[in-house]
Formats: C-alpha cells, structure tokens, sequence
C-alpha cells in the first residue's frame, strides 16, 4: 500500500473561489513546463502550495495537498534558480492538469484524476502558449 502522505511529482497551486480555496494539482514528465505554469499563474493572484514534489492525501471525500516542509514556499525559475513565492500551505485539489507538449484535442472527452479513492475533472494542457493560465482558471471556475 502506498503511504498517504509519499510526495509525488507534482506541482500544486490554489485560487480563492466563492468556494474558498481551491487548488488545481499541476503533473506531467521533467521540463515540460509544470513550475513556469505555476509561476505564470502566481503572477496572476494565485497562491503556491507546493512546487516539483507534493504531498497527496484523499480526507472525507476530497483530496488536499500541501509542500514537503523542505521546499515549502519555494519555487524553481528556469534561468533565476529557487524563489521564495506567497504560499498557501494546505489545499483542497479539485482540478488536475496533465501537462504535455503533444497536441491537444480541441473537444476533449471528459477525463478524471482518481487517487486513493476519490476522482477529480483533469485536463489535458500544453502549457507553452501564452492562454495556458487562462485555461487553467476558465477550468477551475467552470467547476
């Protein structure tokens, strides 16, 4: 059995929503883009929550995530090195993003994230082109 708290390669950001918090879980292969989305979208109001490593945990029916403490707050810039970034530390994940440099269907079928239990909306993103953010909040906001 996988340990609930084992960080896994992701990143994680949230946005306050009329819902509260909310926080979409950022995943794809090294290099294609998952910190540079994160920071792209920091510079548009949203919080870090976790940056390259995030822990996973399913609760009561929802998944949260949060930073190992050791990089909690921290996020790599390609070219700049390690940042320090405005942080929310606990997030409940409700949207997941596969990012991929491969092309994307422009009418998708609906695909989902289920981790330990529970299943969330995921999106397929390249995460290259300028509108990459936007999609991800129209997504969240869609929710």
């Amino acid at each position: 059995m996988t340990n609930p708290m084992q960080p896994i390669h992701a990143t994680a950001v949230a946005r306050h929503t009329p819902a509260g918090w909310r926080g979409v879980l950022i995943q794809g292969p090294s290099g294609v883009g998952k910190s540079d989305l994160a920071l792209r979208l920091i510079g548009q109001g949203w919080r870090l929550t976790a940056d390259d490593w995030t822990c996973l945990w399913a609760s009561d029916g929802a998944l949260y995530g949060a930073a190992p403490d050791t990089i909690a707050g921290r996020i790599e810039v390609r070219g700049l090195g390690v940042v320090t970034a405005a942080l929310r530390p606990l997030t409940r994940i409700v949207l997941a993003v596969q990012c991929t440099h491969e092309a994307i269907e422009r009418l998708p079928e609906p695909a989902v994230l289920t981790w330990q239990g529970v299943t969330i909306p995921q999106l397929r993103l390249d995460p290259r082109p300028a509108s990459a953010g936007q999609v991800v909040a129209t997504a969240l906001a869609a929710l």
